[in-house]
């Protein structure tokens, strides 16, 4: 039996949720390979992490903010 009979036999014996996961990382193998869509997806990512990196930092100081005025440190 080859790798690949040997995948798709196991990949037949997963379950629906399973097999999708599988299907979402065959994506992502097929991705890798073409370097421009690898490029874009680095890119993307990294956008990402800075976007939420971001709104992390405005969420903290907004809690502050909402909690100095509840101890009325400060007025709206």
């Amino acid at each position: 039996m080859t790798v690949y009979e040997a995948t798709v036999a196991k990949i037949r014996e997963l379950p629906e949720p399973l097999i999708q996961e599988v299907s979402d990382f065959v994506d992502f193998l097929q991705m890798k390979s073409d370097s421009t869509r690898w490029q874009l997806w680095m890119l993307f990512a990294e956008a990402l992490e800075i976007a939420e990196s971001d709104f992390a930092d405005y969420l903290s100081n907004l809690e502050d903010y909402e909690n100095r005025l509840a101890r009325r440190e400060i007025k709206w």
